[in-house]
């Protein structure tokens, strides 16, 4: 019987393997699903069931699910699930893996021989499935959304998003980067891209840095020189930061030539902890939910 460790490990390490193996082939495997149409448009993240975005590490571990399988469609049921939509899962399919975290209580014995007992965390697998492998499902998890129309000549709703967030967002150069000293953000002009989506691709991993400032989210990995791994670190939480907001603000963004000599310091940090990839994600996830809270809320 395998034990909570040895699972935790096992998800850790296979996750894990998998990215860096991906990095290694020069790929960013958050980066693949903008190829494909699906039936909540052009892009997404993954969707359970009932519509809710999944975060974290499970964004990263169904975009792969996907590719590796060719699924197109960005909703993922369990079982049960398909079951009460009144559909079912197709005879000989085969799950993907999502984890959540529980907790396990562990007695432990004090110095002076008294029992404490602490709530010691790890992470609890379960299996999914894609839509495309269920039958019977109601329509809408099936039908193909109509393609885009509108221009990327000028992205008018990404342009209200960041200002939305108050972020001092300066335009001037022909480098972009977030001053963490002067609390701004600064990119060359819209001109200078290739189009409007790159510019805003490369504006969302400015903006996700943007947060990590001491009165925002506070993160700090323990920085202290460029090109550390702390600094690798923060740069994979932007750069996961801007796939995940992509996603939820619905361009595509492109891969970023300055970012290829990152990988090399990824692979590091990955190599060096099997954890990383989950922290980053988590971390990326965080800096997301917190930028749409700044977004104006719908009257109730």
């Amino acid at each position: 019987m395998a034990t909570a460790t040895t699972t935790r490990t096992d998800v850790y390490t296979r996750v894990t393997s998998h990215i860096v193996a991906e990095l290694e082939r020069g790929v960013r495997p958050w980066l693949k699903p903008w190829n494909a149409e699906n039936a909540a448009g052009r892009i997404t993240r993954p969707l359970r069931h009932s519509g809710q975005p999944y975060q974290g590490i499970n964004i990263l571990m169904l975009w792969a699910s996907a590719e590796m399988q060719g699924y197109s469609c960005p909703f993922w049921l369990t079982f049960q699930q398909a079951k009460q939509l009144g559909g079912h899962v197709k005879k000989g399919e085969h799950g993907s893996p999502v984890v959540y975290a529980s907790t396990f209580k562990k007695t432990e014995q004090t110095e002076d021989g008294s029992d404490t007992e602490a709530e010691i965390p790890f992470l609890k697998e379960y299996t999914v499935f894609n839509a495309e492998q269920c039958e019977g499902l109601p329509n809408h998890y099936y039908t193909l959304a109509e393609p885009p129309t509108e221009t990327i000549e000028r992205i008018e709703h990404v342009e209200a998003y960041f200002a939305n967030t108050k972020a001092d967002i300066r335009t001037g150069g022909n480098r972009a980067y977030y001053a963490i000293e002067g609390d701004y953000v600064k990119l060359p002009p819209l001109e200078t891209f290739r189009n409007a989506e790159a510019h805003a691709a490369t504006l969302a991993h400015e903006v996700t840095h943007w947060t990590r400032h001491q009165t925002r989210l506070n993160r700090e990995f323990g920085r202290k020189r460029w090109g550390d791994e702390g600094y690798a670190m923060e740069e994979l939480v932007a750069e996961l930061g801007s796939a995940f907001l992509c996603a939820d603000l619905k361009i595509t963004p492109e891969i970023r030539d300055d970012h290829a000599a990152y990988i090399a310091e990824w692979l590091k940090v990955l190599k060096d902890d099997k954890r990383a990839i989950f922290t980053a994600a988590s971390h990326a996830s965080k800096a997301v939910e917190f930028l749409h809270g700044l977004q104006p809320q719908p009257a109730s």
